[in-house]
């Protein structure tokens, strides 16, 4: 797969004048006017829907008020595969199930590990801020469960090739983040509210979290030339997700924060979490694994050397082919155990 770098020249021009002055922009990625219109360069190309290795995909709508839908990759088994509901990274602001480094990544996991996978398109900010995204992600589970429970001849496709017992919540970066969020409201609260959907582990990638006093890699970290993700960067995505008024140590962002529900009240399923040792989050994630293993809870914590944020997708290192293959590799003896 070719690398994908950001263009901060690739913009698109003109509207200034119209929407009055740009109060945040991420070079390349988006950019917010005064008056609150919102610009995203085509900077990542989409992927259309393909059989890829065997795998069969296809966008399926789950709420047309919202624009809910879902990416579906369903891998050729003789038998029930596991179901993995994917969440894409992109600080909240950005990113897309149809993009192609999404694409790629998703279908190469599906076949790779045996699962069928749901990449799910939810509401950006900060047109939708926090928890409009937690909030598709438990409505694309609900739908699910109807779904698994009434089984239409239109998704026999997909539903018939699933373990409905073993459930996985998944996501890269801010993706993670939500994939948490949504195990808390699903797992957490009630885990009969999923009911036939058993869900048996989250799988955080580079989780997105945050906090007011910054870690050492956070302000020292050694990253690569054409990092996804700097501290500039990972203000911006904040400010521009969460709840107005919010900072950093809000439980969306911090959830050891003090004032969030503690780990040790919250009832999880096991984790794995992926953390890049040239990631600014290297810190705060390691620091999150080694919270819930004191709070009793059962995590495996995975370190991908050379590397730095978001490199299974962007592949924008040198180390970023075998690490990938390092991560699918931990990723199949994770749902399969």
């Amino acid at each position: 797969m070719a690398a994908i770098s950001f263009n901060p020249r690739l913009n698109v021009q003109g509207g200034r004048k119209n929407h009055g002055v740009v109060v945040e922009e991420i070079a390349g990625l988006i950019r917010v006017y005064g008056d609150g219109h919102v610009e995203r360069p085509p900077i990542i190309p989409s992927a259309p829907c393909m059989v890829t290795n065997g795998v069969v995909s296809k966008d399926v709508a789950i709420e047309k008020f919202t624009n809910l839908w879902t990416r579906i990759y369903v891998p050729s088994y003789s038998s029930k595969m596991p179901l993995l509901v994917y969440f894409h990274g992109g600080g909240f602001c950005v990113g897309s199930a149809s993009w192609r480094c999404y694409h790629e990544f998703l279908a190469a996991l599906a076949s790779k590990a045996g699962c069928v996978v749901l990449s799910l398109n939810y509401r950006l900010a900060p047109e939708n801020r926090l928890p409009a995204a937690y909030d598709d992600g438990i409505n694309s589970l609900m739908w699910v469960k109807q779904e698994a429970r009434n089984g239409t001849n239109e998704h026999k496709w997909w539903l018939n090739q699933c373990r409905f017992s073993s459930l996985f919540l998944a996501g890269d970066s801010a993706g993670a983040n939500i994939a948490y969020n949504v195990a808390i409201r699903s797992y957490g609260i009630s885990g009969s509210s999923i009911k036939p959907l058993i869900l048996k582990g989250m799988i955080l990638i580079q989780p997105f979290f945050g906090g007011e006093e910054r870690t050492i890699s956070e302000m020292h970290a050694t990253q690569p030339a054409n990092s996804a993700l700097s501290l500039s960067v990972f203000d911006t995505y904040w400010r521009l997700s969460l709840p107005l008024g919010a900072n950093r140590d809000h439980p969306w962002c911090n959830p050891l924060a003090e004032g969030a529900i503690t780990l040790r009240e919250l009832k999880l399923p096991a984790a794995m979490v992926c953390i890049s040792e040239k990631d600014i989050l290297k810190d705060r994630n390691l620091e999150f694994c080694n919270a819930l293993a004191s709070a009793g809870k059962w995590v495996e914590t995975r370190m991908y050397e050379g590397v730095g944020h978001a490199f299974q997708i962007l592949h924008n290192s040198q180390f970023s082919q075998i690490r990938t293959q390092e991560m699918m590799a931990h990723l199949k003896a994770f749902i399969k155990q």
